[in-house]
């Protein structure tokens, strides 16, 4: 029941953090795609503005490196942001497809196999983007 009472305030910082998260990734030249209900740019932002209040913490997003090794780079160039896949709590998480499955049956043609599913915490948005920001930096 504690929990629930900060519910509202902490779904709000959440959501605000990933607009500015998202909007960081969205601009970023090493960033391929970018998967996020709420921005003007996905398929059916429509359809998400009228059926939530907001998309909370969760997108994904791919590299324009099409490799594995270049995911696989990324993900533990993260100096913050952990791998791991436990959405809702408190700190922010990634997790690459390609690491529910073996290396030999990633398939570089498959687009998904390329996403990274991100979950935005409660962090400072300023922290994070810095930490993407090096870890895509790595790449270049």
């Amino acid at each position: 029941i504690r929990g629930l009472r900060t519910l509202p305030a902490r779904i709000e910082r959440i959501t605000r953090s990933t607009a500015e998260v998202v909007d960081f990734m969205k601009q970023h030249p090493m960033v391929d795609t970018l998967l996020f209900p709420h921005d003007p740019g996905f398929p059916q932002y429509e359809l998400a503005k009228k059926q939530m209040q907001g998309a909370c913490g969760l997108f994904t997003f791919s590299l324009k490196r099409k490799g594995r090794a270049e995911v696989v780079q990324f993900c533990e160039s993260l100096r913050h942001i952990l791998m791991a896949v436990s959405w809702g709590g408190h700190e922010s998480l990634v997790i690459p497809k390609c690491a529910g499955m073996k290396a030999a049956d990633f398939d570089e043609s498959n687009e998904t196999h390329h996403y990274i599913r991100m979950y935005v915490g409660l962090e400072d948005p300023a922290h994070l983007i810095n930490d993407l920001k090096q870890a895509l930096q790595t790449l270049a």
